[in-house]
Parts: C-alpha cells; sequence; structure tokens
C-alpha cells in the first residue's frame, strides 16, 4: 500500500514531463515536415507541370502562417496544465492545415495527401485512441469536404496551368472519399494498439523502475544502520564493501579499507570453506587495541559470475563478555555473601556476650584500673564489630522500600542533629540545608534516613580537619521524557576523592579509611537502586566531593 501511495504522485509527474515533451517534438515536427515537403515540391517541379503546385507567395504566406502558429503553441505551452485539450486542438489544427494545404495543391490529385496520417499516427502516440480516431474521423470529414468542392468546379484558378482533370463523377468522389476515409480509420487503430501496447509497456517500466529504486535505498539503508558490521569480501580476500558498524566495530574507513586484502588487515578471521557456525576470536582495531568478536561468513551466490563471493558478519562482543564477568560476579558474590551472612549471625552472639561480659565486669569495680581500659577497648572494638556485621546483613539481604511521601527538610534536619551529636561531626564545619519546606519525596522514610546518613556521615568525616560546610540541596525536575524526579545534591569541600579511586568507591569494602567497613556508599547506592534511581559522585582533590541522588515520583 505505501509503495502504490508513493508510486502515483511519482508516476503522474513523470507522465506529465513525458506528455510535455511529446507536444514539444510534435510542435518541431510539424514545420519541419512541412517546410521539408513545400521546398522539395518546389525545387523539384517539372517542366511539363505533373504535380500542381501553388505559387510562390501562397506556399511563403503558408509557411510564415504555420511557423507564427507553432511559436505562439510552444509559448502557450508553458503556461496550460491540461495537456489533453492542448494536444487535441493542436492535432484537429494541423488536420485542418493539411485541408488547406491539399485544396491548393490539387485536391483529390495533390501528392500532400498523405500528410493526413502524420496527425493521425501523432494523435494516436500522445492521445491513444480516441487521439488516433478524432483526427482520423476529421481527415475523412475534411478530404470529404475538399472532395465536394473539387466536384462541384470550386477550385482555385491556377490549376488550368497543370495537368488537372476535375472530378466530374459522383462515383469518383466516393471512390476517392471511401478508400482514403476507410486508410485513415485503419491507421488510426493499428497505431492506437501499437501506442496502448507501448503505453502499457512504459507503465510496468516506470513501476517496475519505482521498485527497483525504492528496493535498492531499502538495501542500502539496511546495509548502513544495522548493527553488525558487514564485509562483502571477493575471493576469500579483497574488501568489496564495509558498512558503518564495520568501521565503529575496528575503527577503519571503508574508504580506506575496501580493495585490501582481508587476510592481512584481519588475519584472525578464518575464511575457510562456503558457511561457517558463529566463530568468536579476537580482533586487533585500528589502534592496536584488541576486542572480542562473534563473526560467520556464507557465500553470496552471484548470477553470471564466476568469482567467489562471501559476506562476513562481525558483531563487537565486548560488552557481551563485561556482562557475563558482570553475571559471574554476582553469582561469585551472592553465594560468597550468603555463606559470609550466616558466618555474621554466627559471630553476632558470642560479639554479644563479650560485649556484655566485658561490661559487667567493668561496672563491678572489681579490676585494677590497668585491666579496666583493657576492657574499654574490648567493648569499643565489640561495638565496632557489631556495627559492621550489622551494615553487612543489611547490604547482603537489602529490603525493598515501602513508599510513602516522606517529607525531606525534616529528616535531613534529624540526621544532621544526629550526626552534631557524634564524635565524626567537625567542630569549625557548618551544614546548609537548601530544601523547600513543603517538599516531600516517594520513598521508604526508614531507608532514606539510613541514605541520608551514611552520605552525610561520609561528608562529615572528608572535613573533618578543614574549616568549610556541607550544603545539602533538594530540588524536583522533570525530564524530556516527561518523568519527574526528585535530585538530592550532598556537596562539602573537605579533602575529596583522586581520580585514580573515584570508579571504586561504591564497591563493596573499599574504604581508605582506617576504621571503615567499605560498606557505607554500597549501602547508599543499594538504596537508591532498590528505589528505581540512580546516583552520581564527582569529586576534585583537596576541595569538595558532590554527590547527586535522583529518585523518581509516582
Amino acid at each position: 500500500m505505501f509503495t502504490k501511495l508513493l508510486a502515483e504522485p511519482v508516476e503522474s509527474h513523470a507522465v506529465a514531463s513525458l506528455f510535455k515533451r511529446q507536444l514539444q517534438w510534435m510542435l518541431f515536427l510539424r514545420v519541419v515536415v512541412l517546410t521539408i515537403l513545400l521546398g522539395l515540391t518546389l525545387l523539384l517541379q517539372s517542366a511539363e507541370k505533373h504535380i500542381i503546385v501553388p505559387p510562390f507567395q501562397y506556399v511563403t504566406i503558408f509557411i510564415i502562417g504555420v511557423y507564427l502558429f507553432t511559436i505562439c503553441s510552444a509559448l502557450f505551452l508553458k503556461f496550460i496544465k491540461r495537456y489533453s485539450t492542448f494536444a487535441y486542438a493542436q492535432i484537429l489544427i494541423d488536420v485542418l492545415l493539411i485541408s488547406v494545404l491539399l485544396y491548393f495543391s490539387g485536391g483529390s490529385q495533390s501528392i500532400f495527401t498523405i500528410l493526413y496520417f502524420f496527425p493521425i499516427i501523432t494523435g494516436s502516440f500522445i492521445l491513444f485512441r480516441r487521439g488516433g480516431l478524432a483526427p482520423a474521423a476529421a481527415s475523412t470529414l475534411c478530404y470529404g469536404a475538399v472532395l465536394i468542392l473539387e466536384y462541384i468546379g470550386y477550385h482555385p484558378s491556377y490549376f488550368e496551368e497543370f495537368w488537372y482533370l476535375p472530378l466530374g463523377d459522383i462515383r469518383s468522389v466516393l471512390n476517392f472519399f471511401s478508400i482514403h476515409g476507410f486508410t485513415f480509420f485503419i491507421t488510426a487503430i493499428l497505431s492506437s494498439l501499437l501506442s496502448e501496447r507501448l503505453r502499457r509497456t512504459e507503465k510496468a517500466l516506470i513501476s517496475t523502475s519505482l521498485k527497483f529504486d525504492q528496493l535498492s535505498v531499502l538495501y542500502k539503508q539496511i546495509f548502513d544502520d544495522i548493527p553488525s558490521g558487514v564485509i562483502t569480501v571477493l575471493n576469500s580476500r579483497n574488501i568489496v564493501s564495509f558498512n558503518p558498524a564495520s568501521e565503529k566495530i575496528t575503527g577503519y574507513i571503508g574508504a580506506e579499507i575496501i580493495g585490501r586484502d582481508i587476510t592481512e588487515i584481519f588475519p584472525d578471521l578464518e575464511l575457510v570453506g562456503e558457511n561457517s557456525h558463529r566463530s568468536e576470536e579476537e580482533l586487533v582495531k585500528k589502534g592496536g587495541e584488541k576486542i572480542p568478536v562473534g563473526y560467520s561468513f556464507a557465500k553470496l551466490n552471484m548470477p553470471g559470475s564466476t568469482d567467489k563471493y562471501q559476506v562476513i558478519t562481525l558483531q563487537d562482543l565486548s560488552a557481551t563478555k563485561l556482562m557475563e564477568q558482570q553475571v559471574l560476579q554476582a553469582e561469585k558474590m551472592a553465594t560468597i555473601g550468603g555463606m559470609a551472612a550466616g558466618i555474621a549471625h554466627e559471630l553476632r552472639n558470642p560479639l554479644a556476650a563479650i560485649s556484655g561480659a566485658a561490661q559487667v565486669l567493668n561496672a563491678s569495680g572489681a579490676l585494677e584500673s590497668q585491666n579496666r581500659g583493657l576492657m574499654n577497648i574490648i567493648t569499643r572494638e565489640c561495638d565496632r564489630l557489631q556495627n559492621s556485621i550489622t551494615d553487612f546483613l543489611q547490604f547482603s539481604k537489602p529490603s525493598s522500600p515501602e513508599k510513602e511521601w516522606v517529607p525531606l527538610l525534616p529528616l535531613v534536619e534529624e540526621v544532621i542533629q544526629l550526626l552534631e551529636h557524634s564524635h565524626d561531626w567537625p567542630g569549625k564545619c557548618k551544614a546548609i540545608v537548601d530544601i523547600p519546606e513543603k517538599m516531600d519525596c516517594w520513598a521508604d522514610a526508614q531507608l532514606i534516613h539510613k541514605l541520608m546518613i551514611n552520605l552525610l556521615h561520609n561528608s562529615c568525616v572528608a572535613a573533618r580537619n578543614k574549616e568549610g560546610e556541607i550544603r545539602i540541596i533538594a530540588r524536583e525536575t522533570t525530564e524530556e521524557t516527561g518523568e519527574e524526579r526528585t535530585v538530592l545534591t550532598i556537596i562539602d569541600n573537605g579533602i575529596g576523592i583522586s581520580d585514580l579511586i573515584i570508579d571504586q568507591v561504591f564497591e563493596p569494602f573499599f574504604t581508605t579509611r582506617e576504621n571503615g567497613t567499605g560498606l557505607g556508599l554500597s549501602i547508599a547506592k543499594q538504596i537508591v537502586e532498590t528505589h528505581g534511581g540512580s546516583i552520581t559522585i564527582s569529586s576534585r582533590e583537596n576541595e569538595s566531593t558532590t554527590v547527586e541522588v535522583w529518585l523518581p515520583l509516582p
């Protein structure tokens, strides 16, 4: 359906353009044919005057009139839109001009009778069946009128100078009229049949050409836009084509690689046999980088060619391999996490017992001052281990958020108040909160509380030995897709994070602090992702660190 709709305006425009060119040729041939025939007749006139020819001044006036009329018609052709009506008018005027020429050149004895066939054939060629029958009928009537005028004695006076025998018998008139009229219509029918067949052939050719062009464009678009690399090779060596996906995968440009030997550029691709199954290999890109690729090749059957063509399909497996490694790592971490969670549960009870016993002994007063310090160390380290186990259990078994509308400003102020009473809060640092008073976020209140504690605690530690500030900003934004989000931004002017390790800060157990567990930011990322959001961190070493959290709104 789409092809049909697309073809119609193109075909209509092509037909109109062809129609106009045919009319222009008709006007041109009118002038040329009449000029040549009349000129030859005048030049080759014999002394016996067997052929009736109008006087020279008559011929001159006739030719000038035809020239002027043709020039005016050609100029008028530029402004018309109904070409068929214009064509009918021109053809019928040609019949009338020929009849005038016939009348002044001997009537039934004129040698220009054959000129009637030109408008008949032209009409059939341009306007098909009706275009041939109309001038045939007009030619028959006009020729009959000339014969009647000749029969009743109305003819130019200069006919007496020639070998002129007027029609004196009605049967002769009918004979001339019937024979010529029948010939005119036979010519119109035969030429219209040929023109109809030619029209069908041209229409089929236009349609076929259009479909071929559309298929060529479609195949070219597929070749250019397909995400897999496609390479065509001649005789297993010379590269014939190289699509844009191949350029992206290999780093080579098609213009610099087409025509070269593929075994020299990509020696690791084995093109043995006619077809292959999917294979994997490391391919060396233009810059020397090695990437994993999957490839296969197949034979191309090219009719009429003895050469051996092959088409190779390439796919960059870098992302797939990375995903496989991530899946394996996730499976490994899940297994280790399950085992570690069980061990953590087993460690928690003895730690609680040790911590409790140490606190009882310390409170009893039975210990000496030296031993009381050791008991304090035992109690502190037990508490630290308990906190690490709690964080680890939360990381290994994340809970699903129970979302509700959570007021952000009171929550952040509560977290700041808790941290200000901890020993990690820098004494010379102040917190600046820039959150609208009535702003809410769609989240789990406990998990967001935990998220803010982890993020602000890191900012406290980073700014501990510096004078500065910690800014907490919250805004609601709308993406280009129409999705609404809550954006939380935490900025501190602490020690910052080195570019060498910034990509590792969200990894479990990665920490730069002596007493850190390495789970704070991992838990923060986990909380954000369970809410369907995302978190990013950027930093300038010894200057500042910025953390942005995006949480979707319903």
